[in-house]
């Protein structure tokens, strides 16, 4: 028995399969752009917790090396108490302060302290440490920030023309510069400074903070192993980038070098930059402690020096802490950083 067909719904039969396999098409696509979103959503919440669980980590380990390594160095109630004091009273203030209680007793009860923010008395000030601590805070953040700004300003046009003049004069003198940056000590630096622009030419002061010309020096001194460097870093970068095939495509469209050099190369290129100035700005923080005992400057290091010869054990596991804590946070921010720029790290 035959059936009777509309020849205009075969003549459409043909179209709306193909209409049927796009629509299909379409739709396993969308699904498969939402599929994956979310999944970039979760990976990037589990590199995060992850990030922020090692970061916890390392802070509780810090916490725990310094503590027993200041309890080694000796008992403080030998410098607080008076010289003539009796071994009686000794003993009774060391029982009064806790010094007798077993070392995971103590540590128990200093981290409880931690986090509560109370790190206890100072023994030489009298006033809790954490509030001595962030009072020289500013101080060490100003010194850090200076530094770096004068690295940046220095290193970065000195890697980029390193590598766009590889093997120039330009280019020699630049990686000389950073080789002698890299190889000069802060303290040796810091002196020399001291020597030929305070002592002898008088242009700016030795110690001390104050104004712009108190700032100079130290500044300097700080940052100039992380403008070498950095600047070393920079031009490696440039030199992978500028060998690119898309770098040779942007010349052979006719763009401007300096559209080609900033606006394509140095966006890729200042990726493993942005890491290494985020190591940097961790490592001026630690660094500003020999800096400002050389210059005399009012910061969080000086004040930790202080209280490591005093024995003064609240004051500097809370100038640790409080650094370590910066410079782990400083860490986790790069990473993220990094994160934003190469999503491929999101997949390690």
């Amino acid at each position: 028995m035959s059936i009777n067909r509309d020849p205009c719904i075969q003549a459409e039969s043909p179209f709306q399969k193909e209409i049927f396999v796009l629509q299909n098409l379409l739709r396993n696509q969308t699904f498969s752009a939402f599929e994956s979103i979310e999944e970039s959503g979760r990976s990037v919440k589990v590199y995060i917790f992850r990030r922020l669980f090692h970061s916890i980590l390392v802070l509780v380990g810090i916490s725990m090396v310094v503590f027993i390594i200041l309890h080694l160095t000796g008992d403080p109630a030998a410098l607080m108490m008076p010289m003539d004091a009796t071994p009686e009273q000794v003993a009774q203030f060391r029982k009064e302060m806790g010094f007798t209680d077993p070392l995971p007793v103590q540590y128990w009860r200093f981290f409880k302290g931690t986090l509560r923010g109370d790190f206890g008395n100072s023994f030489r000030h009298s006033q809790p440490a954490l509030s001595l601590v962030l009072e020289r805070m500013p101080a060490t953040i100003q010194l850090t920030f200076a530094a770096l700004i004068i690295a940046l300003m220095i290193a970065i046009p000195a890697g980029i023309v390193s590598a766009i003049r590889r093997n120039s004069i330009l280019d020699h003198i630049g990686m000389t510069g950073a080789l002698l940056g890299q190889s000069m000590p802060v303290f040796w630096l810091g002196i020399m400074l001291i020597l030929i622009f305070s002592v002898t030419l008088r242009w700016f002061p030795s110690s001390g903070r104050g104004g712009i010309q108190h700032l100079i020096l130290p500044a300097i001194a700080l940052g100039m192993f992380s403008m070498a460097r950095t600047a070393r870093v920079m031009r490696s970068s440039m030199l992978e980038v500028l060998g690119q095939e898309y770098m040779t495509t942007a010349k052979a469209k006719g763009l401007a070098p300096p559209v080609v050099i900033l606006k394509h190369a140095l966006k890729n290129a200042a990726i493993p930059v942005v890491t290494v100035v985020g190591m940097e700005l961790g490592t001026l923080l630690g660094g500003a402690v020999i800096t400002e005992t050389i210059f005399a400057w009012p910061g969080v290091g000086r004040l930790a020096i202080q209280a490591i010869y005093n024995r003064d054990y609240p004051v500097v596991q809370a100038a640790v802490f409080i650094l370590a804590s910066i410079f782990v946070l400083i860490n986790l921010m790069v990473d993220l950083i990094y994160t934003y720029l190469d999503p491929r790290v999101r997949l390690g």
